[in-house]
């Protein structure tokens, strides 16, 4: 897992539970709502939604805020209108980060981002200048003891999973973004239970943070980012070791 993943984790846990879990459900309906939107209300038939709504099952959001997100996108209930714009930028030390949004005003979105970047250190970026060190990929994180490897390999790589990582207590497989409901289902078949599965932004080279004063410059530039209520992913190619991260974040 990277420095970027074990610091969402630790916030989460250090956050408050209903709080956290409003927020969450407000983005998944966002989410839903645009995905519904650009390829119709049929789960199985629009990908882009099965991968929303499977994300806010796992999340544990009732049945009826899904539905009422799937109608408001397809104009069955009235709804605002959502359009997705990602900005691209530099935290200090040189990290890059890949920020995803869902907005009903632009303008206002922008100079917000803008301002989030700029006031913890940061800086907005052109279109283009970050994104090229991102690639898309399906994560599914799992406990080592869910499975061993050699299961793990065959129902896994089988489904169309490119890789098996050991992260200690862990295993993570990474998948293409088409590939991630397949391999999903092929461990759910074979009986292998795991933690979490989402689409993400994977980078291709990470810059190391090994100071808890670095580390702490990058993560406000983070924390300020994924504040925003129009904000749904922030992605950076930062990496802080355990010890730096657990200081970081007593």
């Amino acid at each position: 897992m990277s420095g970027h993943s074990k610091w969402h984790s630790i916030k989460h846990q250090k956050g408050a539970a209903d709080a956290a879990r409003g927020k969450v459900f407000a983005r998944l309906a966002r989410q839903i709502e645009v995905a519904a939107r650009q390829g119709g209300g049929d789960v199985e038939g629009n990908p882009s939604l099965r991968t929303m709504v499977q994300k806010a099952r796992d999340a544990s959001m009732p049945k009826d805020n899904i539905e009422r997100a799937i109608k408001r996108g397809t104009g069955e209930l009235e709804g605002v209108t959502y359009e997705q714009v990602n900005y691209e930028g530099y935290a200090p030390n040189g990290v890059a980060v890949y920020v995803e949004t869902l907005t009903d005003n632009r303008n206002r979105t922008g100079s917000e981002v803008k301002n989030a970047f700029t006031r913890n250190g940061g800086s907005l970026a052109e279109p283009g200048s970050v994104s090229w060190q991102f690639e898309r990929k399906g994560i599914i994180q799992l406990d080592k003891g869910a499975a061993s490897e050699d299961d793990l390999m065959l129902a896994a790589l089988e489904a169309g999973a490119e890789d098996i990582e050991d992260q200690g207590d862990t295993w993570q497989v990474t998948t293409p973004p088409t590939e991630l409901h397949a391999v999903r289902g092929a461990l759910e078949a074979a009986g292998i239970a795991f933690t979490s599965s989402d689409l993400t932004m994977l980078p291709s080279q990470s810059v190391p943070l090994t100071d808890a004063g670095s580390a702490k410059t990058v993560l406000r530039v983070i924390d300020a980012l994924e504040e925003h209520d129009d904000v749904q992913n922030v992605y950076a190619n930062f990496d802080i070791p355990d010890d730096v991260l657990a200081a970081v974040a007593s």
